[in-house]
């Protein structure tokens, strides 16, 4: 038999939730053969993070060669990335084996509202890997910052997700978990493209972007246009939470084990 080869490029989170442990998971459930280049290790749990340690940049940039000189992957989802080096040997590494079918999703703010990365690594990925990605997948917070827009409205939305359109090599998906009226997202790639979806009552978030990005990563693989690997990614989510997996003491996991 043959499979779909999937990329993720990002932190571990020892809880499972988040990360490559929610990628791989993700990539799974949509029956994708999954791979991992790790970027940090993270002590953390559905409570928080209680500690970080990078990966070196030339260990990064070895795993990348070491996966595509023996198995290309037909798609790559990029997580959190903490530090400007490793953003800077991502990029190269990935314009090196021309990769296609990157979706970025700039792990800058946390849910809690804290800045993750500093300013030199948010200016350095804004520089070097948005103009590689397919599509970018931030939040309400990270998109405001990365705009420099103030996002209240539907509108506001639109003018933040042309802003930062303009840096991808594709589009950009400002999600809308944020927002305290509905979960709609909004797909701009050229044109504004809403994603509806009801807000599905369930405190149990850990993981999400993670895994919406990677849902997306799994349709782009499978040739599925950008609009509708968003679609797809958004009704597995859903699903994942609809579940209503309940681990933890804190905001806990999705559960991956949903039919992609």
């Amino acid at each position: 038999m043959t499979a779909t080869a999937v990329l993720t490029i990002a932190g571990s989170d020892c809880s499972g939730g988040a990360g490559i442990q929610a990628d791989l998971k993700t990539f799974s459930a949509h029956g994708m053969y999954g791979m991992s280049v790790i970027t940090a290790l993270t002590a953390q749990n559905t409570l928080g993070v209680t500690g970080v340690q990078d990966v070196s940049p030339d260990f990064v940039a070895a795993q990348i060669d070491a996966v595509f000189a023996d198995i290309r992957p037909n798609a790559v989802k990029i997580g959190m990335v903490s530090n400007a080096e490793i953003v800077r040997v991502i990029a190269e590494r990935l314009a090196f084996h021309n990769v296609a079918n990157i979706v970025l999703d700039p792990v800058i703010v946390a849910t809690s509202g804290s800045i993750l990365l500093s300013e030199g690594a948010v200016d350095a990925l804004v520089a070097r890997l948005f103009p590689l990605a397919t599509v970018v997948t931030p939040n309400i917070p990270e998109a405001e910052k990365l705009s420099g827009v103030s996002i209240a409205t539907a509108d506001d939305m639109v003018a933040a997700a042309r802003k930062i359109a303009a840096l991808t090599n594709g589009g950009v998906l400002v999600k809308g978990g944020h927002s305290s009226a509905n979960a709609d997202d909004l797909l701009f790639c050229g044109e504004a493209v809403w994603v509806r979806s009801e807000r599905i009552n369930n405190p149990n978030t850990h993981g999400t972007g993670c895994t919406l990005s990677s849902a997306i990563a799994c349709g782009l693989a499978s040739e599925q246009t950008l609009v509708d690997s968003v679609r797809a990614a958004k009704s597995y989510v859903s699903a994942a939470l609809s579940a209503g997996l309940a681990l933890g003491q804190g905001s806990g996991p999705l559960w991956h084990g949903v039919s992609g």
